[in-house]
């Protein structure tokens, strides 16, 4: 018996977080951030939503968040601080957050993109945490410049573009199961972020 090609049930949009204007994450998967300024689009995401974020970076690591400069986009009381020692409790210290779905955002500051098992089992531990009933959980991992990790949900790539005067960034979406490259400018306007489509960058 074969199955149907058809389905008659009604599509539902999967649930998602609105990042910004017109761009929105899938929930209970996990995403990469890349570029010079993909610590500041991991606060965008962190502004978006309420609640703790698990914020996992290497205590070996020089890229210290400054909380004056954090205070800007999220209150620094809200960030939850992990600092492992050894390389590999990064992954799994974000694997064990997003499973045990205590918090609705779990970033990791890594210094080389994973691999595609790692990668997999961190979509699974956010659909797990998913399932214990409370918000269904996002992983962000950051990467050093142009990303590259395997198997993730959508890639994305921030760098500055600030002139005297102007204060922006060149925003790209590079991968995504669901929606095809694009390219935005984010500029700050007054007190809010807008979004204007523009060309893509070279890779």
């Amino acid at each position: 018996m074969t199955a149907p090609i058809l389905n008659r049930a009604p599509y539902r949009d999967r649930p998602a977080l609105p990042l910004l204007d017109g761009i929105a994450l899938p929930l209970a998967r996990t995403h990469e951030f890349c570029g010079p300024a993909r610590h500041m689009l991991a606060l965008l995401a962190a502004r978006a939503l309420s609640g703790p974020v698990i914020w996992i970076a290497p205590a070996w690591g020089s890229g210290q968040l400054y909380p004056d400069a954090v205070a800007a986009w999220v209150a620094p009381g809200r960030l939850i601080c992990v600092t492992p020692r050894q390389t590999a409790d990064l992954l799994w210290c974000m694997e064990e957050a997003l499973r045990s779905g205590a918090v609705p955002l779990v970033v990791a500051d890594l210094p080389c993109p994973p691999a595609l098992t790692p990668v997999r089992r961190l979509h699974l531990a956010a659909e797990a945490g998913a399932g214990t009933g409370r918000a269904a959980p996002l992983g962000l991992i950051l990467t050093p410049g142009a990303g590259g990790a395997a198997g993730v949900e959508s890639r994305w790539h921030m760098a500055p573009r600030h002139t005297r005067g102007t204060t922006e960034w060149h925003l790209e979406r590079r991968r995504a199961r669901m929606a095809p490259p694009r390219a935005w400018t984010l500029r700050a306007e007054g007190r809010q972020l807008a979004l204007h489509p523009t060309a893509r960058h070279p890779a």
